[in-house]
C-alpha cells in the first residue's frame, strides 16, 4: 500500500489452544478497560479518536483481538495511561508470535467472517486463492515457507484451508468474485503436474454457476491492484470489512474509509481484468500451452 494509506491494525481472534497466552491477552484487555473509563469515554468515542472499530475496542478489551504496538500506542496517548500501555507493547507481540508459529497465517478472525459472508471478493497477485486452490496445490504452498514447517503443521492447515471451500458449496451461495494476476497463472508452483491439476480445477471453477472468476493480463499498461493482495467481506446485517496479509502478517480492516477506497480499488481491477468468459479462455490457453 502507498505511504499515504492510513493502515488500520486489526488481528484476529485468539486460536484455540492459546492458553495462558490469552489469558495475559485478557490482563492487557482490562487494564485498557480501566483506563476508558476512569477517562470518561465510552467504547465508541475511544473507536472514534484513535480511528478503530467499535467492534476492535470492544474485542481487545475482552481479550479475544490482540491489539499491536500502533493501537496500545494510541490508546495509552489518548487514554493518559502515562506509559503503562505502551510498556506491554513487546510483550503482547511477544505472545501473538508465539501462538502464530502454532497456527495458520491467516487471522481466525477473518475465516469466521468468511464463512457467514453474503459476498466475497478477492483479488490475489501472489497466489491462487485459498478457496480455490487445490489439496496438492495447498500442500506445495505451506512446503516451500520459510522458516520451515513441521509436517503435522503443514497436514494441519491444508486441512483446515480444504475445510474452508465448504462455502463454494453453500445453498445459497455468497456472491463471490476473484480476480487473480495472470502470473499466478503461469508460476508452476509444485511443479508442472500439481499446476496442471490446479489450473483444470480454476477452469471447473470458472465454469461453475454462480462464481465469478476474472484474469487480469500481464499485458495491460494501467493496473490498480499494483498496491497487493486482498479481499473484502460484507458479513450478514453489517458494514462490508476487508483483510490484507502480506509477508504471514495479517490485518482484518473495519474503518469504513479504508473499506470503502479498497472497494473503489477492487471495482477498478475487475474492470482491467479480463471478463470471465475471457479469462476461461486464457486459463485454458495456459494449459494447452504445455
Amino acid at each position: 500500500m502507498g505511504s499515504d494509506e492510513r493502515v488500520v491494525f486489526e488481528d484476529g481472534e485468539l486460536p484455540e489452544g492459546s492458553e495462558g497466552v490469552a489469558e495475559f491477552f485478557s490482563a492487557v484487555g482490562k487494564q485498557i478497560k480501566i483506563f476508558r473509563e476512569r477517562a470518561g469515554l465510552t467504547q465508541r468515542e475511544m473507536a472514534e479518536r484513535i480511528g478503530y472499530g467499535e467492534d476492535m475496542v470492544g474485542a481487545v478489551e475482552r481479550g479475544r483481538r490482540t491489539p499491536r504496538v500502533e493501537y496500545l500506542t494510541a490508546a495509552d496517548e489518548l487514554l493518559g495511561a502515562g506509559g503503562v500501555l505502551k510498556a506491554v507493547a513487546d510483550d503482547v507481540m511477544k505472545a501473538k508470535i508465539r501462538v502464530s508459529t502454532r497456527h495458520p497465517a491467516w487471522s481466525k478472525a477473518f475465516t469466521d467472517e468468511e464463512a457467514k459472508a453474503v459476498e466475497i471478493h478477492d483479488y490475489s497477485v501472489v497466489a491462487v486463492p485459498g478457496l480455490l486452490q487445490t489439496e496438492a496445490h495447498a500442500h506445495a504452498l505451506y512446503e516451500m515457507r520459510r522458516p520451515w514447517l513441521s509436517r503435522e503443521q503443514v497436514d494441519e492447515w491444508v486441512a483446515a484451508r480444504m475445510a474452508r471451500q465448504v462455502i463454494l458449496t453453500r445453498s445459497p451461495l455468497p456472491v463471490i468474485s476473484w480476480v487473480i494476476d495472470e502470473g499466478v497463472l503461469r508460476r508452476p508452483l509444485g511443479g508442472w503436474d500439481v499446476h496442471r491439476d490446479q489450473l483444470r480445477h480454476l477452469v471447473k471453477i470458472g465454469e461453475t454457476w454462480g462464481l465469478e472468476l476474472q484474469v487480469i493480463p500481464l499485458d495491460r499498461t494501467e493496473h490498480a491492484g499494483m498496491g497487493g493482495s486482498f479481499a473484502l467481506l460484507t458479513p450478514p446485517g453489517r458494514a462490508q470489512i476487508a483483510y490484507v496479509e502480506v509477508q504471514h502478517i495479517n490485518r482484518l480492516i473495519t474503518n469504513p474509509e479504508e473499506v470503502r477506497r479498497m472497494a473503489a480499488r477492487y471495482s477498478s481491477i475487475r474492470g482491467q481484468a479480463l471478463d470471465p468468459r475471457q479469462s476461461l479462455a486464457l486459463i485454458e490457453q495456459i494449459l494447452g500451452e504445455r
